[in-house]
């Protein structure tokens, strides 16, 4: 994993994308010495969204499993009532 700046990215946009993109770099980008974002391939941001997705159905499970969930006609009767007619 590298770091530039913000600045050196401007620059070299086109080859900073291709290091991520084909040579599977992570690109660090700092302001004032600060990580900001990052440039990464399609592959990485695609990995993330799934590891999130998967995160979000685990703590879906632990919370129905807890009991902390909420019946399906209580959050129908709220929908109800801030969007108009919600169908069965």
């Amino acid at each position: 994993m590298s770091t530039t700046s913000i600045s050196e990215l401007k620059s070299g946009l086109s080859e900073y994308l291709n290091r991520a993109a084909y040579g599977q770099e992570r690109i660090i980008v700092a302001s004032r010495g600060k990580p900001k974002a990052a440039v990464i391939s399609i592959e990485d941001l695609r990995r993330f969204e799934e590891l999130e997705d998967a995160l979000a159905a685990h703590e879906a499970l632990e919370a129905y499993e807890a009991g902390e969930t909420t019946p399906w006609e209580e959050v129908k009767a709220e929908l109800a009532e801030g969007a108009g007619d919600v169908p069965d």
